[in-house]
């Protein structure tokens, strides 16, 4: 088993109006909402400012598949954002599996007492967080990186 690979990381939850950003302390114990960002020209640039704002060491994306695990709309759109955040941030980006991230998130806001309606602001940062923490868990257990990483040599 490897050595725990000790840094602050950042979960992100692309969706298509808005991203769901969290991020773990040095030891990869605890994942914890940071912000919502809007999705729009300026969403790369922000993400950057956070992973800058928090050191991180790695930035975790969602790959929202379907429950069969083949790629949607939704997967193709994660996997360009993510190209995207590699290219401007210049940090490894991986990409993991985050199937259920939203509906868990969901789940969790709602016995906490929250509708839906009031969760919308802050269920994908809700979501990052699920998406980060299952990933933290997965290495600590495996010893390996979750995920997929995006390569970032020019296509």
């Amino acid at each position: 088993m490897s050595q725990w690979r000790r840094g602050t990381r950042l979960g992100i939850d692309v969706g298509r109006a808005r991203i769901g950003v969290a991020k773990c302390d040095p030891d990869g114990l605890l994942a914890t909402p940071v912000e919502t960002v809007p999705r729009d020209d300026g969403s790369i640039a922000r993400i950057v400012a956070l992973a800058d704002e928090n050191a991180a060491i790695e930035l975790l994306v969602g790959l929202p598949m379907n429950l069969k695990g083949e790629d949607t709309a939704s997967t193709r759109d994660a996997r360009e954002f993510a190209e995207a955040l590699a290219a401007a941030s210049g940090l490894p980006v991986r990409l993991v599996d985050e199937r259920l991230s939203t509906v868990s998130a969901h789940a969790a806001l709602r016995s906490s007492g929250r509708s839906q309606r009031t969760s919308r602001t802050i269920v994908d940062q809700v979501a990052a967080v699920v998406l980060l923490q299952q990933a933290l868990d997965v290495e600590k257990s495996t010893g390996r990186a979750p995920g997929t990483p995006i390569s970032q040599e020019p296509a």
